[in-house]
């Protein structure tokens, strides 16, 4: 959702970092997801997302 802003401002780092959790869990489609965003984002932004995602885990 966040990626293309569906319901919420769209942003790449906050869907990278909500990707990484599912990616984590297991979920195919988050690899995937993932993967394909990195594409788009620089390694700053990237780096952001999984410090984002490290909190978010906590």
């Amino acid at each position: 959702m966040y990626d293309r802003g569906e319901g919420v401002p769209e942003g790449y780092v906050q869907a990278y970092a909500w990707l990484n959790l599912a990616a984590a869990q297991g979920h195919g489609d988050a690899r995937d997801n993932r993967a394909e965003l990195r594409e788009l984002m620089t390694r700053a932004r990237i780096a952001e997302a999984q410090k984002l995602s490290r909190e978010l885990a906590d």
